[in-house]
């Protein structure tokens, strides 16, 4: 079964999170994405609180960025959460928006080469490994993980878009997201190149996770609401982008992205989504069940 998603988007107050949260666990949705957009909600504090509230449903961030933290700091608190939630919590990292990394005097020279040695030390602290590296940006002496986490955790996904990035992700993460800004051809695309840096790091074992965002809307002006946001993104010339529509063409589009290579599917809402508890409910309660 091909699991489905919806985001809360952080364009909501923190505070609409728990009656979200409980219903997506309540209606039976698969899993729900949070996002650590600058500056609005932290990835880590939303969803601490979020499984936290909840009893089954999976809970992803996608994605943190990694200019901002230190990876020891990442792995402490993805194990922590690991621990207190297993099998629940679900973790990407990324290069986070350039222009936001600037904001914050964050921004580095080179992006692929922080996100790279932040992966491999992330995945070696969370294996229980005892880490020591000298790297262009990362920099550990003797760290070990007190509290790694149990058994399987499900490895750490890494957001990518361009070419040189998503081969990094096939050689240095467990698992890809792509945007809601990739159609079904550019969900092919990202597999090859996927498994072009996975052959490369001699990663042949195992499967590689794709997670794509699929831009959705419902209800009668759902047309116009899609229409309007891939224009203010500027992806209105991007064919077959986003659905709008009922559950069966929802889940039309899902298919055609999973016949493409994605593993999972994650439904985000249009920014100005005026029904987001609704939107939970039409993904797992309608949606869902035409999944297979």
């Amino acid at each position: 079964m091909t699991p489905l998603g919806a985001v809360f988007r952080p364009q909501l107050a923190p505070e609409r999170l728990r009656s979200v949260a409980r219903l997506a666990d309540d209606a039976g949705l698969d899993e729900l994405w949070l996002w650590e957009d600058c500056f609005r909600e932290g990835g880590i504090s939303t969803a601490a609180a979020a499984l936290a509230w909840t009893e089954r449903v999976r809970v992803g961030v996608g994605l943190l960025p990694v200019p901002l933290r230190n990876v020891a700091i990442t792995a402490m608190e993805a194990a922590s959460l690991h621990r207190m939630f297993p099998g629940r919590a679900i973790l990407g990292v990324g290069h986070g928006v350039q222009d936001w990394m600037g904001q914050v005097g964050a921004r580095v020279e080179s992006p692929v080469t922080l996100l790279r040695e932040h992966l491999l030390a992330l995945r070696a602290l969370l294996a229980g490994e005892r880490v020591t590296v000298d790297g262009r940006y990362v920099k550990l002496d003797d760290v070990a993980l007190d509290w790694p986490p149990q058994g399987h955790h499900g490895g750490v996904l890494a957001g990518a878009t361009g070419p040189r990035s998503l081969r990094l992700t096939g050689e240095a993460a467990d698992g890809t997201i792509l945007t809601a800004a990739t159609n079904a051809e550019g969900v092919r695309t990202a597999r090859r190149l996927v498994e072009e840096g996975r052959a490369a790091a001699g990663r042949g074992a195992g499967h590689h996770r794709v997670v794509v965002y699929l831009l959705t809307a419902t209800g009668p002006d759902a047309d116009t609401r899609l229409r309007a946001e891939l224009v203010a993104e500027g992806l209105d010339s991007v064919p077959d982008l986003g659905v709008a529509g009922d559950a069966g063409a929802v889940a039309k589009a899902v298919g055609r992205l999973v016949e493409a290579g994605a593993d999972s599917v994650v439904l985000q809402p249009t920014a100005d989504e005026p029904d987001p508890e609704g939107f939970v409910r039409f993904a797992a309660e309608e949606v869902r069940p035409l999944v297979p």
